[in-house]
């Protein structure tokens, strides 16, 4: 739901890593860029709503500046950042030595 979300909002470069067995935050983390602070917003905003209509808790962070908003739904993180911020903390890179997948191929692994 949450890949499928960002992709109909037009996020950017969306990552997901893969945290089972490697962490107890989540099972999955995704990563994404939105164009701007009022993309970014409208994207977690849109999120929200779709996982509080599947009945999912969530507790979103950073959403009065919208550079980084947090979404915590459990066994997902969402992170949907502008561009120049996700530059800046690079949070993809404390994952590498982990398996990642582009967006595109998880949802196709999950379809198999």
């Amino acid at each position: 739901m949450v890949l499928a979300r960002l992709d109909d909002m037009k996020a950017e470069d969306i990552l997901t890593v893969n945290l089972r067995d490697k962490s107890s935050i989540g099972d999955y983390m995704v990563v994404s860029s939105g164009r701007s602070q009022r993309h970014v917003g409208s994207v977690a905003d849109r999120i929200g709503e779709d996982l509080r209509r599947a009945g999912v808790t969530a507790r979103v962070e950073g959403m009065p500046r919208c550079d980084w908003v947090l979404i915590d739904a459990g066994d997902v993180i969402v992170h949907i950042f502008r561009p120049e911020i996700r530059a800046f903390y690079s949070l993809e890179k404390m994952w590498l030595g982990r398996p990642a997948q582009r967006a595109g191929q998880q949802l196709a692994s999950r379809a198999e």
